[in-house]
């Protein structure tokens, strides 16, 4: 497989990716609550319970009133610190936790109103799951791994080698379908657990901290891979993290958790430079502003003839297009998703936001 910094450049090459407008996965006003009668509180208590009220009724609340909307090809990831409720939340898009209350729906329909035996079809044939640890089956080679799920389905011998050598070929581990999990490393083995996880051909891909376990070496070639996944699957995913670096790299957009309750939602230049509460500010303050700022938001208006002869995507991260506009000595034009200029990126406006001075609108 190619090296990490060439993978890089090809995603970076390929420009946006491309989201749908449809709506795949929708919350309306979910709730997760453990405790004595979790179940009746929000029934008899209106409005809805406040932290106070639900701690003296020793109520534990992990998801509280989430609404969001995924849409149809986009990387969604929800962060948070340890125990703000985004893994009880991704649980409970699944319906792998039961939540409390609220609506959940899938592709039109309400999964809380689905039979169990309906939500294990859909788990099995329509959704995707890698969790940070790998849960490989150490007695299965390689290929015997990646089949299981459609063992599980039904699908006849053949058919399912041949599509779990598809999807070992794809994830790069060609050559290691009759290895065993004790003979891989562990970026193979998460490459094994996204094949597995692949090999149904999910309408969802949920990723709860898929590379938390691994080094940052590891972790960043996984990055890399993924988002490669991405430009030739057009998934729609789900993705649990802490990492905000990790965020800003894969997220089409971020909703950022605490407490058990959505603080903000947006795309990484939006949080960066519109955070709505202190919490998110603080929780932003360190992403150097190249990483998450697009050329787009600092171009410059176009007045005159156009006498810029290269050109940067309008949606390009400015860490991505640095090298090329400071090299030269006149100014890149920004092209937009249909290839018309809308604008120029200076040196001047690429060199304040590296030195660290915010210009974006």
């Amino acid at each position: 497989m190619a090296n990490a910094d060439a993978v890089s450049r090809r995603v970076a090459a390929a420009g946006p990716r491309r989201v749908g407008t449809g709506l795949k996965l929708a919350l309306k006003g979910v709730w997760k609550l453990f405790g004595p009668d979790a179940d009746r509180i929000l029934v008899t208590s209106s409005p809805a319970p406040s932290p106070g009220e639900l701690a003296t009724r020793n109520i534990i609340t992990a998801v509280r009133d989430v609404n969001l909307d995924v849409r149809e090809g986009e990387i969604f990831v929800i962060m948070g610190l340890s125990g703000s409720g985004k893994s009880t939340l991704v649980r409970c898009m699944s319906r792998l936790i039961e939540p409390t209350a609220g609506e959940i729906v899938f592709d039109g329909k309400d999964l809380l109103r689905a039979s169990e035996r309906e939500m294990i079809e859909i788990r099995r044939h329509r959704m995707g799951m890698v969790f940070q640890h790998f849960a490989l089956l150490p007695h299965l080679s390689v290929l015997d791994n990646v089949a299981f799920p459609l063992d599980i389905q039904g699908v006849k011998r053949a058919a399912r080698y041949e599509r779990a050598r598809q999807v070992i070929d794809l994830v790069g581990l060609a050559g290691r379908e009759s290895h065993f999990p004790r003979e891989l490393s562990g970026g193979q083995q998460q490459r094994v657990g996204i094949a597995r996880s692949l090999a149904v051909e999910p309408d969802i891909w949920f990723l709860d901290e898929p590379f938390s376990a691994l080094d940052p070496l590891i972790r960043r070639e996984m990055q890399d891979e993924f988002l490669r996944l991405q430009t030739l699957l057009r998934k729609t995913i789900v993705f649990i993290t802490h990492d905000f670096d990790e965020a800003v790299r894969l997220a089409d957009r971020i909703a950022i958790m605490r407490d058990g309750v959505i603080i903000q939602i947006g795309t990484p230049e939006d949080l960066v430079t519109k955070p709505a509460t202190p919490y998110v500010a603080e929780f932003t303050r360190d992403i150097p502003r190249a990483k998450v700022l697009t050329a787009r938001s600092i171009m410059a208006p176009i007045e005159g003839p156009l006498i810029a002869d290269a050109r940067v995507s309008g949606d390009a991260r400015i860490q991505d297009v640095a090298e090329q506009v400071m090299r030269r000595g006149t100014a890149v034009a920004v092209v937009d998703g249909r290839g018309d200029n809308i604008g120029l990126l200076t040196r001047e406006a690429v060199l304040s936001v590296l030195l660290g001075k915010d210009i974006a609108k």
